[in-house]
Parts: structure tokens; C-alpha cells; sequence
């Protein structure tokens, strides 16, 4: 029994100790998709649906869509230049054009970016405001 308390009095703390480093990270995290989710409610929803699978041919699926699981770069270029209508992702063609959101800001861009990457069954890591800005920038 007292090496049962000893171990519980050491792992405690440790267990703490590790929360505390995680959590504010898993808060930005969560602050992030909170406010993708809006973003994602807002500006894509009609196309890519509630539950991101697109219409076949037609909106590409953000489900396990590499592309938006890839690259923060070519991300930003289809938010803020759009998506001509005839192109390829993940070896579909799609028909319908995605219209460019250059109005959107960098901070709407990186949270509903993480929220794309981390719902719909995706766990891809969070994307920046920075990350966005200096994404922006190269396409100037």
C-alpha cells in the first residue's frame, strides 16, 4: 500500500507537469478550430457541406484530402486566388470553380484551415497566422 501512495504522489505531480505543458497549446488549438468552425460555417459550408465531403465531381471531399492535408502554401493560394473549375486534386477532376476570398484575413484563413485539417477525421497540424502572412507574401 505505501508503494502504491509513494508512486501515486510521484506520478501526480508529473502528470501536472506534463497538463501544463500541453494545455495552453491544446487552447490555442481549440481556440483555433472554434473560430475555423465559424469561418467554415460562413464560407464553405454550401459547397463542401456539413460534413466536408463535397459532391463528388463536382467540390472536392475534405475528407483525408491530401491536399489539404499538405502544404500551407498551395492552401492559401486556393483561399485567396480561388480554384479554376476542371481541376485535379487527388487524382479527381473537379467541375465547379472555388471563388477567391482574398477579403478573408490571415487570421480566418489559418483557423479554418486548422479546422479543415482537424475535423472531418483529418489530425493534421495547426496553421499560423504568421504561417498564412508569410504564405500570403509569396504570392504577391
Amino acid at each position: 500500500m505505501k508503494q502504491l501512495l509513494t508512486l501515486m504522489l510521484i506520478l501526480f505531480p508529473a502528470s501536472l507537469l506534463l497538463m501544463s505543458q500541453t494545455g495552453p497549446a491544446q487552447g490555442k488549438l481549440k481556440e483555433s478550430i472554434d473560430r475555423g468552425n465559424m469561418v467554415y460555417i460562413q464560407r464553405c459550408l454550401s459547397c463542401h457541406l456539413i460534413n466536408g465531403t463535397g459532391i463528388s465531381g463536382v467540390n472536392p471531399s475534405l475528407v483525408h484530402n491530401k491536399t489539404a492535408l499538405g502544404a500551407t502554401e498551395p492552401l492559401v493560394n486556393i483561399i485567396v486566388k480561388g480554384m479554376p473549375a476542371g481541376t485535379e486534386i487527388d487524382g479527381v477532376r473537379y467541375n465547379n470553380a472555388m471563388a477567391p476570398a482574398p477579403d478573408m484575413t490571415d487570421l480566418q484563413i489559418a483557423d479554418v484551415l486548422t479546422y479543415v485539417r482537424n475535423g472531418f477525421g483529418n489530425n493534421a497540424k495547426m496553421i499560423t497566422e504568421a504561417e498564412v502572412k508569410s504564405a500570403r507574401a509569396k504570392l504577391k
